[in-house]
């Protein structure tokens, strides 16, 4: 009889294999970035594909290349929005600096008269907090258009990675029914068909969402009052790929901007209560009718992921984080030895399933009716 393997070996491999897995997706950040991007860009792009080719009769290749071209098209115009922007702004910078720096000690003459903190004590701290958050602005600008360049061969890669996982489609899924076992087979094309589905519907409406609040933002920063409007209107709706966290991160932005360069701080509020409203829109319409509910993921195992996202990739981490963990949930849910996990990832999947359960008896109801 063998002797069975003691806990603490268990666990210290199973320490040893996280501590690798994480440390190799790391080093190949770049290489894996892009592939996993270009995994959910085919997805996204799946549905026009599948049209093109069906109902508009162009060959796979074709229809491939134009939908690509298509996305890569919208991307281009919205990063030339965004550069041509970033020069205005990076042009002004001094003049913008110059404004910071009254408003600065307008500031400090107010709380001196209402709390009695001097002047002094207060100058030398601040002023140089300022210089050196405009001194980073203006660096970080330059070096996110010097690393654009310095990626392109890694940025390159993801068309390449989307056309071939679109254009292999088919290939993939007669390799996964060919892996799994024969009596797996019908579980795995569950997974497939669920992943398909939900996947591009989710992005998708991420997307859209971001569009949406593009225009919104742009709309409400130009009738509040801010300069650059469109810039900030662009960045603060990119930052809401970031589930929970991406509209407050995106409002901070034009907020500072306000606060620190506006002619009064009624404009910093302005822009708070500008958000507010966009981040009710956001929560009680765009989203709930847009992107739905279709990764069913709880609101601690999201934010979780999107801090673990981050910490490993960055940006792009925190926007993968979340469909990658919706697939990973489908799977568990069809393994016995992971429903658990599927569990403990869901939300309200005891309300989602007594639904899906009610639905089946209509549906069952009615087929019984059909009958006699």
């Amino acid at each position: 009889m063998l002797n069975k393997t003691p806990r603490i070996v268990t666990y210290t491999f199973f320490l040893l294999f996280t501590i690798l897995f994480f440390y190799g997706i790391i080093v190949a950040k770049s290489f894996l970035s892009a592939l996993v991007l270009g995994m959910i860009f085919s997805y996204l792009l799946y549905p026009l594909v599948n049209f093109l080719e069906l109902k508009a009769r162009f060959p796979r290749v074709l229809a491939n290349i134009v939908s690509i071209l298509l996305l890569l098209g919208i991307l281009t115009f919205g990063i030339f929005i965004m550069y041509k922007n970033v020069g205005i702004i990076t042009a002004d910078m001094p003049d913008l600096l110059a404004k910071a720096h009254r408003n600065i000690d307008q500031l400090g003459i107010f709380a001196e008269s209402t709390f009695g903190i001097s002047v002094e004590s207060q100058n030398s701290m601040i002023h140089e907090a300022i210089n050196n958050l405009f001194n980073f602005s203006s660096k970080f600008t330059a070096s996110v258009f010097k690393g654009t360049a310095s990626t392109l061969f890694t940025l390159g890669l993801l068309p390449v990675f989307t056309f071939y996982m679109l254009y292999y489609r088919e290939k993939f899924h007669k390799f996964i029914l060919m892996v799994v076992p024969a009596e797996k087979e019908d579980v795995a094309r569950d997974i497939i068909k669920k992943i398909s589905h939900v996947t591009p519907r989710y992005v998708g409406g991420v997307f859209t969402v971001v569009l949406i609040l593009t225009i919104l933002n742009s709309f409400g920063l130009w009738i509040v009052g801010v300069k650059y409007a469109i810039l900030f209107g662009i960045i603060s709706a990119l930052f809401n790929l970031i589930p929970y966290f991406g509209t407050w991160i995106g409002a901070s932005i034009p907020f500072m901007f306000a606060l620190l360069t506006g002619d009064s701080p009624n404009l910093a509020l302005g822009v708070i209560l500008l958000f507010v409203i966009i981040q009710f829109l956001e929560n009680n319409v765009l989203t709930p009718n847009i992107t739905g509910s279709y990764v069913n993921l709880n609101p601690l195992v999201t934010i979780l992921l999107i801090i673990i996202g981050g910490t490993v990739w960055g940006i792009i981490g925190m926007f993968v984080a979340v469909p990658i963990a919706a697939m990973f949930k489908i799977v568990f849910e069809h393994s016995k030895a992971m429903k658990p996990y599927a569990f403990l990832m869901g939300a309200d999947t005891e309300r989602r399933q007594k639904t899906v359960w009610r639905q089946k008896l209509i549906l069952k109801s009615k087929r019984t009716i059909r009958k006699f």
